[in-house]
């Protein structure tokens, strides 16, 4: 790419020319777009507050049916909370635990079981449990559109990642026939 702060000295050495040979490589490669091309923003769907309220009441629900005092927190596609709703009587843990699945499951676009099997046996794995904000235990499980996961939902405070991850899924089959 040709640097725009070159000067006309700089342009004349290699070092500024190499800017220019990157650019055409790349280029050359696809990986940028040629100039004058049209470019579009890409559309990307996104989960409304009110079926992120649905699911997470339908998932604290379900719960309680059970006697279990949970918090379930949904989340859009990117990690950050759309939706935080804590039981009566759960414990304040739950709303960390909660939202920390919700995180990783849309983060890594998988069911927090799943990522937890997966880091059990499979030793290059491990070092997921050392990232950040990820909890790769079972009550995470994402929320798709067609194909494309709009977010996720967290379930914590049951007696159990099993039980939490079955809350989870009766929370999003309230408003899976609404995920076009």
């Amino acid at each position: 790419m040709n640097r725009p702060d070159c000067t006309l000295e700089e342009k004349r050495s290699v070092r500024c020319r190499r800017h220019v040979i990157a650019g055409i490589a790349m280029l050359a490669a696809g990986l940028l777009p040629a100039v004058g091309s049209a470019q579009t923003l890409p559309v990307e769907k996104q989960l409304p507050a009110a079926l992120a309220l649905e699911a997470a009441s339908g998932a604290v629900e379900a719960c309680q049916q059970q006697g279990y005092r949970v918090s379930a927190t949904v989340v859009d596609r990117a990690g950050l909370v759309r939706v935080v709703l804590r039981a009566d009587g759960a414990g304040p843990h739950t709303l960390d635990s909660s939202r920390r699945k919700a995180y990783t499951s849309a983060s890594m676009r998988a069911r927090t079981m799943q990522l937890d099997e997966r880091i059990r046996t499979d030793p290059a794995s491990t070092g997921l449990r050392n990232i950040d904000q990820l909890l790769p235990v079972a009550g995470g499980v994402p929320i798709s559109a067609g194909n494309e996961v709009v977010g996720a939902i967290g379930v914590g405070g049951a007696p159990g990642g099993d039980k939490d991850e079955a809350c989870a899924i009766a929370g999003i089959d309230k408003i899976k026939d609404r995920l076009k």
